[in-house]
């Protein structure tokens, strides 16, 4: 009787450790990438909320500022 109950145990601990919660983060609305901030810290020529301005920046920022191929030893 003792070995049956162990096993019981023993098996429910085993099967709730294989439970895992739902990882949702909520219900919430993430702003655009182009939607951006309005401080200082923005590259200059690009205005918040244009998105034709946003992807010619990273367009550019992609082929000089960060394109390692591109710059010279």
């Amino acid at each position: 009787m003792m070995k049956r109950m162990s096993l019981l145990v023993l098996s429910v601990v085993a099967l709730t450790a294989c439970g895992e919660k739902a990882q949702t983060l909520g219900t919430k609305n993430d702003a655009t990438a182009f939607s951006g901030a309005t401080n200082s810290f923005v590259a200059p020529g690009w205005t918040a909320g244009d998105k034709t301005s946003w992807e010619q920046h990273l367009r550019t920022r992609g082929q000089y500022g960060m394109n390692d191929h591109s710059r010279a030893p």
